[in-house]
């Protein structure tokens, strides 16, 4: 079970992840994230599994295998990250395996630094070597 801490509850924390941050998707699940800056609370986590996914049986099935793949994957998170984990519905098919392996793709892709390469360091010379 995912610790309640870590527990997505709010629609305004949901819409941030999803409109405000990045996204990346496989076949199986899509992820979006942002970090929200200066946030003192831990990594909170939201799921996303729409009636396309299959019956209210399959749906709960798909949320419990994403939250068990989520939970072991916290301390990967940084502190004041906003998550969803949106289940596609090919992931009524899949194992907790095939979807922990699409987390461990596409956390790490959602969640990298953002930071703007310099135009010295993007042509591959260093500012000291162009003079």
């Amino acid at each position: 079970m995912l610790p309640a801490a870590h527990r997505m509850r709010q629609s305004g924390d949901f819409h941030a992840a999803m409109r405000g941050g990045r996204r990346a998707g496989s076949r199986h699940v899509v992820v979006h994230a942002t970090v929200v800056p200066d946030a003192a609370g831990p990594a909170r986590v939201g799921f996303v599994v729409s009636k396309r996914v299959g019956s209210a049986v399959v749906r709960n099935q798909v949320k419990r295998r994403l939250r068990e793949a989520v939970r072991a994957r916290l301390p990967e998170l940084p502190a004041g990250a906003l998550v969803v984990v949106r289940a596609n519905p090919e992931a009524a098919r899949a194992t907790s395996a095939i979807m922990g392996g699409d987390l461990d793709v596409l956390l790490p892709r959602v969640l990298r630094d953002r930071r703007p390469s310099s135009p010295a360091r993007a042509s591959g010379t260093s500012p000291a070597e162009g003079s």
